[in-house]
């Protein structure tokens, strides 16, 4: 189960804290088991701050916790703020980015499942589209659900996700498909071959909405199993 630790100060010295995080960031380096950390400055008091610190469990945090590094920083730290850090120790129950969740009805609704109802729920009027496979680039509803129809009316095929991640407004996908192939496809008649391929999509959101996205996938490895090449 993730692990977060908040830990909550005051600090004159913002400068020479942010020094002693990346003095430790180096010194610790391949032994902390941190996954991800913020930092946040409260706009209501200029001295307050909040560290937001993640481990992939609590037994993570404690290992990270027992390294000689994290001793030496947490007692430079002292002496740089006013007062004594608190720590709030948190299991997290629940974790949703928005962006991903509603990248993911791409995949499951839209693209396995051919509902093409969703995709005015999810995608901008004006998305961009840049598929290596198309040598134009697709714009608007109509653009996605054409190319969705003429995979799945050459494929049954399946998305796994094997590893997904979101950065501000993007998420990226490593994906890896597989599909029977069971109709035309760029000239190819039906093989009723099963095949496999492995791409990266990056989707850029805002306001809620999918606004671009960019397809990277072994095309050239396809069309090989398909017996083109």
């Amino acid at each position: 189960m993730t692990f977060v630790q908040i830990v909550d100060y005051e600090t004159k010295q913002p400068e020479a804290l942010n020094a002693l995080l990346d003095k430790y960031v180096a010194q610790s380096q391949g032994k902390r088991t941190v996954t991800h950390s913020m930092v946040g400055r409260d706009r209501e008091s200029e001295n307050h701050y909040v560290d937001v610190v993640e481990f992939p469990s609590y037994e993570e945090a404690m290992k990270n916790s027992s390294l000689p590094e994290t001793d030496r920083m947490f007692k430079e730290m002292m002496a740089l703020c006013d007062g004594m850090p608190t720590f709030t120790n948190l299991d997290v129950v629940r974790d949703e980015h928005l962006n991903t969740l509603m990248v993911n009805r791409m995949y499951d609704e839209i693209a396995m499942k051919g509902d093409m109802s969703v995709i005015e729920e999810i995608f901008a009027a004006d998305y961009q589209d840049h598929d290596i496979s198309n040598p134009v680039d697709k714009t608007g509803y109509a653009a996605i659900r054409e190319d969705t129809e003429m995979w799945r009316s050459a494929f049954d095929f399946s998305f796994t996700k094997d590893a997904q991640m979101a950065q501000d407004d993007h998420v990226t996908t490593l994906w890896t498909w597989t599909g029977k192939h069971k109709g035309e496809f760029m000239g190819i008649a039906p093989t009723g071959k099963t095949c496999t391929m492995t791409g990266t999509t990056v989707f850029r959101c805002q306001d809620g909405m999918i606004k671009e996205g960019w397809w990277h996938y072994d095309a050239m490895g396809l069309m090989r199993q398909l017996g083109a090449m």
